[in-house]
């Protein structure tokens, strides 16, 4: 259980990082709490979409595998693609 926490931890700093570094353009990206909170979203979404579909990229069962870090980086732009969304639409509506 503290192992999977762990690496959950890992994987959601990676691509929380990684995602914030590709969409704010700095190496710090978000900071580096908003880093593993996107991330750990992400991997989370990421995660179940890959269930849902079937997707298997067959890259093994490592402890922290590539396909992991995949899904994650997948997950966390539908995160933060969808936390735009949600500011767009609030922001919208106090303007009116």
């Amino acid at each position: 259980m503290l192992g999977n926490i762990i690496v959950w931890l890992i994987v959601g700093a990676l691509a929380g990082t990684l995602i914030g570094m590709l969409i704010k353009g700095k190496k710090k990206g978000f900071g580096i709490f908003a880093n593993i909170g996107i991330g750990m979203a992400g991997a989370l979404i990421g995660g179940a979409i890959f269930r849902v579909l079937g997707i298997d990229l067959g890259l093994g069962r490592i402890a922290i595998s590539f396909e992991d870090l995949i899904a994650a980086c997948l997950g966390s732009l539908i995160f933060v693609f969808g936390l735009w969304i949600w500011n767009l639409f609030r922001k919208d509506k106090m303007g009116s």
